[in-house]
Order: structure tokens, then sequence, then C-alpha cells
């Protein structure tokens, strides 16, 4: 499992959100200066986000996602804001690894298939969840700000087989509060899906990065499936752990 330190900007810089709320915004400078720092400590991936695209659907800080590709020797992830196959086509050209498709893969149904035909191995599909009093796990779009009507499995299932790169699990109600992740509801995921999995949200301190490394699910044939990836973002600008740490915590079930 690989450790994604994410960076996510609004407004020029770096911010953290707590549940995606906008109006709960914590602020840590220039996130450029941040990707070199998460690289310099280690970190085999970055996971960057255009917070203010995400909403509106207006790359506002693209420039700056692309200054990060550009300023770091590791591959750098993004996604907010990527509506067209022309937006996915400027980032990888741009210098990014991979490109994250969200609100625009509900929007947008065919889209998820024409991006992977034309960049193989480089697109993943970000699913945003909130739990429904009924119990279910309703994908949120546009900056968190609307529900889909849509369960992330329901999404799972309308992509099988696409070719994604992997898929970006985030627990809206657990994002930023430190309180440790749904293990439960990735666990579920894992055992839908053939699709590499990426946790995120809840992450406060090594031994949660550990618990995610340690989720082991049984797949129909036999093999065992576990996380492909942890995204962890507060709790490393807060210090309550560093990357060597989080990379360390990877490790020890791989």
């Amino acid at each position: 499992m690989d450790l994604y330190p994410a960076i996510d900007i609004r407004g020029g810089g770096a911010v953290r959100l707590t549940q995606g709320d906008f109006d709960r915004q914590s602020e840590y400078g220039d996130p450029v200066d941040l990707a070199r720092r998460f690289a310099a400590g280690g970190a085999p991936w970055l996971h960057v986000v255009d917070l203010d695209a995400a909403r509106t659907g207006e790359p506002v800080n693209r420039a700056t996602v692309l200054a990060i590709a550009e300023a770091v020797d590791v591959p750098v992830e993004t996604g907010g804001g990527v509506r067209t196959l022309a937006d996915v086509a400027e980032l990888l050209d741009g210098g990014l690894a991979r490109v994250i498709l969200g609100t625009a893969a509900l929007d947008d149904p065919g889209l998820v298939g024409a991006a992977t035909a034309a960049h193989p191995g480089r697109i993943a599909l970000g699913l945003d969840y909130r739990a429904t009093p009924d119990g279910r796990a309703e994908v949120a779009i546009r900056g968190w700000e609307q529900g889909s009507g849509r369960t992330v499995g329901e999404l799972l299932d309308d992509v099988a087989g696409a070719g994604l790169a992997a898929v970006i699990v985030t627990s809206i109600e657990r994002d930023g509060m430190l309180t440790g992740p749904d293990l439960e509801g990735l666990r579920a995921v894992l055992a839908s899906t053939e699709v590499p999995v990426i946790a995120s949200g809840g992450v406060g301190r090594a031994s949660d990065i550990e618990a995610l490394a340690a989720q082991a699910v049984v797949a129909p044939d036999g093999s065992t499936r576990r996380l492909a990836g942890a995204i962890t973002g507060k709790a490393l600008v807060d210090g309550r752990m560093t990357v060597e740490e989080g990379v360390a915590a990877c490790a020890r079930f791989g």
C-alpha cells in the first residue's frame, strides 16, 4: 500500500477542510512548497485537488497544479474540475501522472470510457460519499455540496471493465476529523471491485495507516485483495504523523 500525502488548493493556497465544509478551513501556505516537503520526506505519490474547480468546474488553480508536478520527482495525481477530455489531456501532457474524474463521471457517463481508452492506466475515479439515514453510501458531487442519488456500489458497477487505474473512496464525514478511517465501508468496496482501491478520510496517526494496510478480503477467485493506497493530509500538516512514519506504516503489511 502506498502513502498519498494530500494537498488541497483553494484560492491559490494549500488548505484543509473539515468534513468537506468550505466554512471550516485551515490554511497551510504555498502548495508547491508543501509538495516539495512531502516529496523530500519520501512520499511515493502526491494527491492534489483543486477545490475551487471541484465546486464550479472552472480550473482556477490549474497553473498551481501543473507547477507542483514540475517541482517534484514523484508521480502526482490530481482531481477537481476535470470535466472534459481536453482537461484530461492538458493535465497529463503537463506532467501529471494520473487524473481523477469525479463529478464529470456522473454528468457524462461516457467520459470514463473515453478517457481510459485515450489514456490507459492514467485515469482514476473519485467517489466521495456520505452515509444516508437508511445506511447507503451516497456519492456527493460538485465539491461535496450536492448529493448524486447514486451509491458507491452502483457507480462501481457502472465502470466495471472500464480500465481504471484506481478508484479513490473518500468518507466525507471522516475527512479532516482525524478519528480513524471507515474500515467497514472500505472492506465492502474491496469486496465489490477488482479496481485498485485508494482510501481517504479519517487518518489521524500512523496506526490508522497500519489499520488500512492490514485490511484484506478474499476475492471470489481465492486471491487476497488489499488497499492500494491511503491518502492523508491533515495528520501530516498538523504534525500528528510524518511522511516517513506513514510510509513505514504502509510497508508493515506489504
